[in-house]
């Protein structure tokens, strides 16, 4: 079996079991992993098991990569924001959660 039928086969088992397991469903699977495994190979200079997914490395020695700050994409709004209530009204009181029972050993 070649490197591309090996690859293929893992693309379909992880296709297969993200799914649920279903019967029926394997040249389907087969068929997604096969444009999967064609569109890894063409990607450039990537190794499929050498840190997919994994941010890439920055050097300790590097000041500019250490002072970047990270981009945040939404706020967080206040808790007092989350309902408006109209002048007049009471808000409505909270019921404190009951305590989770200790799973049974």
């Amino acid at each position: 079996m070649s490197t591309d039928d090996k690859r293929i086969r893992e693309f379909a088992y992880q296709i297969w079991e993200s799914e649920g397991k279903p019967e029926g469903e394997e040249a389907r699977h087969w068929e997604m992993a096969r444009k999967l495994a064609e569109a890894e190979a063409l990607a450039p200079n990537k190794s499929p098991k050498s840190g997919a997914g994994k941010a890439p490395a920055t050097k300790a020695s590097d000041p500019k990569a250490a002072a970047k700050p990270k981009a945040t994409t939404a706020k967080a709004k206040p808790a007092s924001a989350a309902k408006v209530i109209p002048p007049g009204e009471k808000p409505a009181e909270k019921k404190p959660r009951a305590p989770r029972k200790p799973p049974a050993a």
